[in-house]
């Protein structure tokens, strides 16, 4: 039970890395300098005060470039790597006691893994929306992807069983939708 909730925290803060790329990290980086998680000596800087600045102006930057029409398409082509980058980092920061091998090679799949799918879905339906509402619904998606990053990151400290539950239920639906397509792709070619 020790190794599942820090698997857990980081796996769901890098689910919210594919929301946004520096509101799980500066979750983390507040959660540490609160005392309510701990980090690993290799991963202190995360709950630095320096820290706290970068993650901060980080993220308001990101934010605010999220609601410029065309600089957020040029942020989703710059936050896909970075996504996968920040939940591999937030996963392994989490992850203790363990050979640093397995360490890094669960925190490149899971964490890295999970916050690519999360990215490339609000990829995809970011450019559906702007394919259909010219850009004009973009704000909406960009409150409620900024909004979900923040819900699964503080849910990730603060229940992480619940938030890997939750996780786990989106991907189910997700992977259902994407075989529902494959078929229904492969039935109509037939």
């Amino acid at each position: 039970m020790e190794t599942i909730f820090p698997v857990a925290i980081g796996i769901g803060l890098a689910a919210a890395c594919g929301f946004r790329v520096f509101v799980p990290l500066l979750i983390l980086n507040l959660a540490a300098l609160s005392g309510h998680l701990s980090l690993p000596d290799d991963f202190a800087w995360i709950g630095s005060a320096y820290a706290t600045m970068a993650f901060a102006t980080a993220t308001i930057l990101e934010v605010v470039g999220y609601y410029i029409p065309w600089l957020d398409h040029v942020l989703d082509t710059i936050a896909t790597p970075a996504a996968v980058i920040a939940g591999t980092v937030t996963t392994a920061a989490m992850i203790t006691d363990i050979s640093p091998f397995l360490k890094w090679t669960t925190a490149l799949i899971a964490g890295g893994g999970i916050a690519g799918l999360v990215q490339a879905s609000t990829v995809a339906v970011r450019a559906k929306s702007s394919i259909a509402t010219a850009g004009t619904a973009n704000p909406i998606f960009s409150t409620l992807e900024l909004a979900g990053s923040v819900v699964v990151a503080l849910l990730a400290v603060f229940v992480p069983i619940l938030c890997l539950l939750l996780i786990g239920i989106f991907f189910i639906r997700v992977i259902r939708k994407i075989l529902k397509r494959l078929f229904k792709s492969a039935k109509s070619q037939t």
